[in-house]
């Protein structure tokens, strides 16, 4: 068996009778409890629960599972009390899934945070698939575009990340600037290889310029990024690095706000709050985050703290100076 949650769900519909309850006890959206029981019936080839007006109730095969759940349940138990009180140190994986240009920010702050907790292993993950953290797949995500909307998840808005159109200097003096639309058939862009981003800017490019325009694409940011400083075309850049580098010319400016171009991309923590507990124990246990993401809504290069989890799993933003 490979996924203990759907068993530990199972467990508690079978111990409550009903999926609200078992929801609530889990702190899971009553979807994911009945997505969970789909999904450990058709794996085991067995229905586990007869489902009526009052509830479920459990079938032999669910009554057998039900058994060998309590006798986990309770080592488990016995196991959590011979470690309680053995110190507040972390240990094992803390695994972050993010955007690669974030790296530099993140780094230092997980490395220090490693310093206190020495038996901690970082990873840190980027890519453009969505890391479902519902199923234990990351701990943490800073995600840039539209809030995901999985019930599972809390997330808090972090910061309004400022996007502009760049080139390098070499490409502006072969190609010129483009003056609008008419114009992008006679430019070369640099693009997310996946026409599925979420990111705003790689969604108003796939949708603006024309396919045959886009003649570099990679699923790397870092890529992109090489790509544009080498002259390759026509890509997006967060402003702050775009305007701070003599050696690029903006293209597009970013655009306000809400605005259907390349402009303010929202960036958000996510978290799965029994996911982090498992991992972290409490919020005291979580790096404090932080940021200096340039560009935020009130002011470019404006800092502040976000405290990864607070009570009961929620995250925090405790912003400091210069923060919203």
């Amino acid at each position: 068996m490979d996924n203990w949650d759907e068993i530990r769900t199972a467990y508690q519909v079978a111990q409550l009778g009903t999926v609200s309850g078992a929801a609530e006890v889990l702190g899971v959206h009553h979807a994911t409890v009945i997505r969970h029981i789909d999904a450990l019936e058709g794996r085991l080839g067995v229905k586990l629960f007869q489902r009526h007006a009052r509830g479920y109730t459990a079938t032999e095969a669910g009554e057998d599972l039900l058994r060998v759940a309590r006798a986990t349940d309770d080592q488990f138990s016995q196991l959590a009390g011979r470690i309680k009180g053995r110190g507040s140190d972390v240990s094992g994986e803390l695994v972050i899934t993010s955007l690669d240009f974030l790296a530099p920010q993140l780094a230092p702050l997980l490395t220090e945070f490693q310093r206190q907790n020495p038996e901690l292993v970082v990873r840190y993950l980027i890519g453009d698939r969505l890391f479902r953290l519902e199923y234990g797949e990351a701990h943490v995500a800073i995600r840039a575009g539209a809030a995901p909307d999985q019930p599972d998840n809390v997330v808090q808005p972090y910061a309004q990340l400022a996007v502009g159109a760049y080139a390098s200097r070499d490409y502006v003096a072969q190609y010129g600037i483009p003056q609008g639309p008419e114009d992008y058939h006679k430019h070369r862009f640099i693009a997310a290889d996946n026409r599925d981003s979420r990111a705003p800017y790689h969604k108003w490019l796939w949708a603006t310029v024309p396919e045959e325009s886009v003649t570099w694409r990679s699923t790397s940011g870092a890529a992109l990024e090489a790509a544009l400083r080498a002259g390759a075309g026509i890509g997006g850049l967060p402003a702050a690095m775009g305007r701070n580098d003599p050696q690029l010319v903006e293209i597009h400016a970013p655009a306000p706000i809400g605005a259907v171009r390349c402009g303010w991309s929202p960036m958000s923590i996510c978290t799965a709050p029994a996911r982090c507990r498992r991992c972290c124990g409490s919020s005291r246990n979580m790096p404090r985050m932080r940021s200096h993401v340039p560009n935020k809504r009130r002011g470019a290069g404006a800092s502040g703290d976000a405290l990864l989890l607070g009570s009961g799993g929620r995250v925090i933003l405790a912003r400091g100076a210069g923060g919203e």
